[in-house]
């Protein structure tokens, strides 16, 4: 196989999600996955059961759903690539675009909040920007004013750039699209099923746990990533709110700021690059949940910031996409010494 073979997947894909995004009516595979687990879930999950029958159903779950995951994206590969190399080629580039979202992410973030405020300005009312930042986020939404709005949207950015950028990419350069695909089926899991509530305290516990360590790496490569992202963005941009030093300060400071071991490592680099405290109590389905604050109540949060936190995204996906292609050569190479 020719070494551009080994890049061609990674790069289109970017170039796909820069061009295309994640267009709603195209039905994404990540939707058949949570489908999926939502079947499982309603067959498996018994309210009678014990904590430890519980437990031990939310993780034949957490079997079935990769199990499942992994071998239709592993077959679909291998029967397109014994077609030909350029019916795999494209089949994987196709699946890696689908895997990565950086447009679809600041979409989100980004017109759904930052121009609807737009129409809030003149309409006096967030009940619109309430709602398109609940699509987004897990917490409680309705009684979120301007300023928590604007966080919610900067911290999703900022987590989510390890979640839907730098993890996915990190198993696509080591085991493929399907690796890329198995990753998102854990990612998924988690977000559906391995919450601390009443129900999934014990079914998603082991969804919870697998996301943690699947997370380990690509979390603490991430925020590095974006450290470096932000001393970029401080040379070339005339913004001068971007500051690569409070960035590494926060990072080394507030990283373990959070439950999971990994949400706030990016999150921290982020709040430090942008000079604003974020994290803090929040409302998640009717109840308080005390949290620590990340960064430095230097400044308040502003509506630009959820501009400057997606510019800070992009820079740290084109950096991630980089390195990405950079260690696909690397394994190439070393296969080709073998």
């Amino acid at each position: 196989m020719k070494i551009i073979y080994y890049i061609i997947p990674v790069i289109a894909g970017w170039i796909l999600d820069l061009i295309i995004g994640d267009p709603h009516c195209i039905y994404h595979p990540v939707r058949l996955i949570g489908w999926l687990i939502g079947k499982l879930d309603k067959m498996l999950y018994k309210d009678t059961d014990s904590n430890r029958k519980k437990y031990y159903k939310g993780m034949l779950l957490w079997v079935l759903v990769m199990l499942a995951t992994g071998g239709v994206t592993a077959a679909g590969l291998y029967i397109f690539y014994r077609i030909n190399v350029t019916a795999g080629l494209i089949a994987e580039s196709v699946m890696c675009y689908q895997l990565i979202a950086a447009k679809s992410l600041k979409d989100e973030s980004f017109f759904k909040t930052w121009l609807i405020r737009i129409v809030i300005n003149e309409s006096n009312t967030l009940y619109k920007a309430r709602y398109a930042v609940s699509m987004i986020v897990g917490r409680d939404t309705e009684k979120l004013d301007e300023t928590g709005i604007t966080k919610a949207a900067v911290e999703t950015v900022a987590e989510n750039t390890s979640d839907g950028i730098a993890a996915p990419l990190f198993y696509i350069v080591f085991f493929g699209a399907a690796g890329g695909f198995m990753y998102k089926a854990v990612n998924t899991m988690d977000s559906m099923i391995g919450y601390k509530n009443d129900k999934y305290m014990y079914f998603g516990r082991f969804a919870a746990k697998a996301d943690d360590v699947v997370n380990f790496i690509p979390a603490r490569l991430a925020s590095w990533i974006m450290i470096a992202a932000t001393g970029v963005v401080q040379i070339f941009s005339k913004d001068k709110k971007y500051n690569m030093k409070d960035a590494l300060r926060i990072y080394r400071r507030d990283k373990h700021n959070h439950s999971s071991p990994n949400s706030a490592h990016t999150e921290s680099v982020c709040a430090g690059a942008l000079g604003v405290r974020l994290a803090g109590d929040n409302y998640y389905f009717g109840k308080l949940v005390k949290k620590p604050y990340i960064g430095d109540d230097s400044r308040p949060v502003e509506i630009e910031d959820i501009k400057r936190v997606n510019i800070l995204l992009y820079v740290t996906t084109f950096l991630c996409i980089i390195m990405a292609a950079a260690v696909r050569i690397i394994i190439f190479l070393g296969r080709m010494c073998v």
